[in-house]
């Protein structure tokens, strides 16, 4: 596989065609069968994904949220912050010592995935409301160009439990299962795979990252070539459901007691 960053794109503005501007930068890079990955942050910043901490009358609840969390840092913690995250998110899983949320669109991650870095003229940058329809869409633009078989995944960073630092992972995705199923298959040994079920699209969202980077240094999109889906079965299935994550019902019991 050939991972290639897609250079030379502008500061993305609401309204602006990621399709027309990856499409026009990445030339000859980008073929049929190739599957093109698109950092989170250009697709909300076209899709006007911004926000200003004014734009949130503060709640009782995020009053409460942001106190809580400013006594354990030391330091006033903006309710505002706390409102935008509730107001992005279907279900707070942890509080303190930080937000871990449930997205609108089943991603769990901390602060509702909200960003605070690389905004220009606003405060916060809020995940797409839907990532899939907009990777639809950026495939969409795509075929229209004339590439006919391209998959799109939208990516983000988000940290692990049990490990440290972060990993790009895919939010949304079109033009290819989110995974592929060895169920069935037989290891080395001929013993047959029982749960082995493979998220290819969080692999290439990861293996993308690699040459994205991070910060100022950051590159929004990148093309994967001479790579196979390969002769499996396929499954949408990327998120757990609340019936099926053990780590959410357990959490749904768990308190802080306090700690660093």
């Amino acid at each position: 596989m050939e991972l290639t960053p897609v250079t030379d794109l502008p500061e993305i503005r609401p309204g602006d065609d990621l399709a027309d501007l990856i499409a026009d930068r990445a030339g000859d890079t980008l073929a049929d069968g190739d599957v093109l990955t698109v950092a989170s942050t250009v697709v909300s910043k076209a899709e006007g994904r911004t926000a200003d901490l004014a734009d949130y009358p503060v709640s009782g609840r995020a009053q409460e949220i942001a106190d809580s969390l400013g006594e354990l840092a030391g330091e006033e913690k903006d309710p505002r912050f706390a409102q935008a995250v509730l107001e992005e998110s279907t279900e707070l899983l942890i509080e303190v010592p930080f937000l871990l949320t449930e997205t609108r669109f089943g991603h769990i991650c901390v602060n509702a995935g909200i960003d605070r870095s690389n905004v220009p003229e606003h405060d916060l940058l809020l995940l797409p409301k839907q990532p899939s329809e907009s990777a639809a869409r950026i495939r969409d633009g795509l075929t229209e160009r004339g590439y006919e078989d391209v998959a799109v995944i939208v990516t983000d960073t988000c940290g692990r439990p049990f490990r440290h630092g972060q990993r790009g992972v895919a939010i949304g995705w079109d033009g290819m299962p989110a995974s592929r199923d060895w169920r069935g298959e037989q290891d080395r040994d001929g013993r047959e795979l029982g749960v082995t079920v493979q998220s290819v699209v969080d692999e290439l969202a990861a293996a993308a990252n690699l040459v994205t980077g991070e910060g100022a240094d950051g590159v929004p999109a990148v093309v994967a070539s001479d790579w196979a889906f390969g002769d499996l079965d396929g499954s949408d299935e990327l998120f757990r459901s609340v019936e099926d994550d053990l780590i959410r019902q357990a959490l749904r019991g768990w308190e802080w007691e306090g700690g660093t």
